[in-house]
């Protein structure tokens, strides 16, 4: 019995509600907060933890790896600071704080807020089981047919995607949970992947003590602009971080259980190491979700429209089956999932009280900040920050550009950091006078992103933009190179 369970509802204890949200991570945990809000009843079947990959796996653990090490990077930067650092990463400690962000993997806290907000949880494997019907499957076995009276909300997030590599499916090794959840630092890493996961730890663990290998099967952070990738190329290998680009993966293998594993790469070069963690991308929870029980197929991302309802269905006035967060394969990130999640609750409740459903750009009951305007950070060291659209995608979209980069060299960086590196890039639209895309490569970036994140979704003019006077001495001051840059 999970620690938490005498908080829950058996799921033979629940015949009927308003909504059912299967899959209980951020994104379900949103929707469902969202629609009792409106007045509506809610079910969140969860079949793990509630609270998702985020809580548990990804975002909080990751990042609570990350930090520390960051920390003693940034006073290392600073002469007087850097005197006070005589000593090198408590790894065991920094693991330690890692459990505390999780609880111990035990979501106790997550089920009391739960119920706190009026929200029924439910354990058990959720699927489709026809219109506004979910079969859920208890961990005892036994089987209980929930029916949403108004909507049935598909939040099953994704799964790891595995390379085509001979052997691997047979070869004990880390995916990002595994790594993120490491109750030691291996000796050695090697890292087969280099996106978000990959590079972020990749450079982790070298700062924890790892030796390690990042095998790209192009560039780093090859969906971001060119020049981030390059930057956190060479930071992590700073680190000591064996990086190797343009390399594809042949085969692998394992000597026993838990002894070293060995990557074959296609030029035949042999790399090996105590721990193998495959960081090459996720894929939509569609496979056992029942999609199939309405005619939609489970091999795909699940189709929805600007409010969050399932498209290639007949649906009628009122839609009744809804998807939100990575199952739908749209910008894949907790805070996207989230915020397409709050309009999800909000256009179902809207609905069921025959409500006026406001679905144009920048409705509220519209996901346009998912198409135009997605947020993301890596946090690696060089943070790389971006809202909006990349050069190349806004060229791809048909806008009339002017792309203006620089490097972070202000008053502000240089207090920051001694030797402080970083880059910027802003892409307006010329027929507009408007961003559309801003990049930012540095420490401590993350945090002017909502600043180019409102330039973006509040399509502020160059002109009025101008006027946003940023206070000196701090970083923030590169919204006025840029501006000056451009020629204002």
């Amino acid at each position: 019995m999970h620690p938490s369970d005498e908080r829950t509802t058996a799921a033979a204890d629940v015949t009927e509600t308003d909504v059912v949200v299967i899959g209980g991570g951020p994104v379900g945990e949103n929707v469902a907060a969202r629609a009792v809000r409106g007045g509506l009843s809610a079910v969140i079947v969860e079949t793990e933890l509630l609270g998702g990959e985020c809580s548990y796996w990804a975002c909080m653990p990751s990042k609570a790896l990350i930090r520390p090490t960051q920390a003693l990077a940034a006073a290392r930067r600073l002469p007087g600071a850097r005197e006070a650092v005589t000593g090198s990463v408590d790894a065991a400690a920094v693991l330690a704080r890692r459990d505390s962000f999780t609880s111990g993997w035990d979501d106790g806290g997550q089920v009391e807020w739960a119920v706190g907000a009026d929200i029924t949880v439910v354990r058990g494997h959720g699927r489709l089981a026809g219109e506004k019907r979910v079969e859920v499957t208890a961990p005892d076995g036994s089987t209980t047919t929930i029916a949403a009276r108004r909507a049935v909300v598909v939040a099953t997030g994704s799964t790891p995607s595995l390379p085509p590599v001979d052997g691997l499916g047979s070869t004990p090794h880390w995916g990002s949970r595994e790594a993120t959840s490491a109750a030691r630092v291996p000796g050695s890493l090697l890292v087969l992947g280099a996106g978000v996961v990959g590079c972020e730890l990749a450079q982790a663990f070298a700062r924890l003590g790892s030796r390690v290998t990042l095998v790209a099967s192009s560039t780093l952070l090859s969906k971001n602009e060119a020049r981030a990738g390059e930057l956190v190329a060479d930071a992590v290998r700073e680190d000591g971080v064996d990086v190797r680009l343009h390399a594809k993966a042949a085969s692998v293998g394992r000597q026993g259980e838990d002894g070293p594993v060995t990557l074959v790469l296609a030029d035949g070069t042999e790399l090996t190491a105590d721990e193998l963690l495959v960081a090459t991308g996720r894929r939509p929870a569609v496979g056992d979700v029942g999609l199939d029980s309405v005619g939609l197929p489970t091999d795909a991302a699940l189709a929805v429209d600007t409010t969050g309802a399932a498209t290639g269905l007949d649906q009628g006035p009122e839609p009744w089956l809804y998807g939100a967060g990575d199952v739908t394969g749209d910008a894949p990130l907790t805070h996207m999932g989230k915020y397409v999640a709050r309009a999800v609750g909000d256009v179902i409740a809207a609905r069921a009280k025959g409500e006026r459903v406001h679905d144009g750009a920048w409705g509220a009951h519209a996901t346009t900040a998912q198409q135009r305007a997605v947020t993301q950070v890596t946090f690696t060291d060089p943070e790389v920050t971006s809202v909006g659209l990349t050069a190349a995608a806004a060229g791809e979209a048909g806008l009339r550009t002017r792309v203006v980069d620089l490097d972070i060299a202000v008053a502000g960086s240089a207090l920051h950091a001694d030797g402080y590196t970083g880059w910027a890039r802003m892409v307006v639209d010329e027929d507009r006078r408007v961003v559309v895309g801003v990049t930012f490569v540095g420490p401590d970036t993350a945090e002017l992103l909502h600043s180019a994140t409102v330039a973006v979704v509040g399509e502020v003019p160059l002109e009025r933009l101008w006027h946003a006077v940023p206070s000196y001495p701090t970083i923030s001051e590169v919204w006025l190179r840029l501006l000056e840059a451009y020629g204002l």
